[in-house]
């Protein structure tokens, strides 16, 4: 069954923000027992941003979302939600959806924040257009922000080298019939957790000088199980929506993947039969940025003049928990 929303809502701006400092695999090579070369040919990443000391989720989100609004040339006073998404929010409450909010002085807005892991910009995009094509909502604000630094143990190779900070941003409307948000799948399955999970800080395991030491507020991943799964459900979703939409890859002008690693990213648009050429991919330069990867690999597409009004894009995800999806949108700028 097509998931079509009741009114066409459709992406009409975008922007992104990164940190200042690149960090590349030879300056992690003097961190941890790794080289250039073995990083590269592993993960397809040669560079990453990282943020100064201070600097937090919400400060990458808010300049993100400036130039989204710049790029659509309306101002925050017209937004009338900002839905976040992250993993590592600036504290667990308030919401960064707040922060953000104070900090670019929108005064007529709600928000909330959205954690699906890296899914979270995908589940975020759906939850805002549900507020335009369910809610009566104008317009709303979708931004994606991490600073993974933050819960990065960068003495563990495994997952120092994967990780770098950033924001994107897109600006969400009421579009044109038959443009926009064509359709989505989005799934999760909470037997994936012990895979790839920050364990401690939760109710579960609250923080103390223990967890601490047991670096259980760090990234905790298994590197082999989280790839067979990215690659087989990244896949079968995207292909399960071009399916049912009649559409074939070969008029897929753009695959977005969630940007984890080049590998996991091949792999699915081998399985998807894309044409070459047409896979976005930011990972090389600024590594996994988790719930940035979706809007920034947007707008640098963009940038590069690889969309049109009428461009047919998929857009594809898997994360922690596990949290997997996709979604259909025909581009209506």
């Amino acid at each position: 069954m097509i998931r079509r929303l009741a009114l066409p809502v459709g992406i009409t701006a975008t922007g992104q923000f990164y940190p200042e400092r690149i960090v590349t695999n030879t300056d992690l090579a003097n961190m941890v027992d790794t080289s250039d070369e073995w990083i590269l040919t592993r993960t397809g990443i040669s560079t990453r941003r990282w943020v100064e000391p201070g600097v937090a989720s919400s400060d990458l989100g808010a300049e993100a979302l400036k130039m989204a609004l710049d790029r659509r040339g309306i101002t925050p006073d017209d937004l009338d939600a900002i839905v976040v998404a992250t993993v590592t929010p600036d504290m667990f409450f308030p919401c960064t959806a707040a922060l953000i909010q104070h900090k670019i002085g929108a005064g007529k807005c709600f928000g909330f924040d959205v954690n699906a892991a890296c899914s979270s910009f995908l589940f975020a995009l759906t939850s805002a257009a549900g507020l335009i094509a369910g809610a009566g909502l104008k317009r709303v604000a979708v931004v994606g922000c991490d600073v993974m630094t933050s819960i990065m143990d960068k003495s563990d190779r495994n997952t120092a080298i994967l990780f770098g900070d950033g924001a994107g941003a897109v600006i969400l409307e009421q579009v044109e019939e038959d443009y926009g948000i064509l359709d989505f799948e989005h799934r999760i399955d909470g037997s994936g957790a012990p895979f790839l999970c920050m364990p401690g800080g939760g109710s579960l395991n609250p923080s103390t000088a223990e967890t601490v030491a047991a670096k259980m507020h760090y990234i905790h991943q298994d590197g082999k199980e989280v790839y067979k799964r990215a690659v087989r459900d990244m896949a079968e979703v995207s292909r399960l929506m071009l399916d049912r939409n009649a559409i074939s890859t070969d008029q897929l002008a753009l695959f977005v993947p969630h940007q984890a690693n080049i590998r996991i990213m091949d792999a699915a648009a081998k399985r998807l039969e894309l044409p070459p050429g047409r896979m976005a991919s930011n990972i090389g330069a600024f590594a996994n940025t988790t719930s940035a990867t979706l809007p920034t690999a947007l707008h640098q597409s963009l940038e590069e003049g690889k969309l049109k009004k009428g461009d047919l894009v998929v857009l594809a995800a898997f994360g922690a928990g596990f949290t997997w999806g996709g979604t259909l949108v025909r581009w209506a700028v």
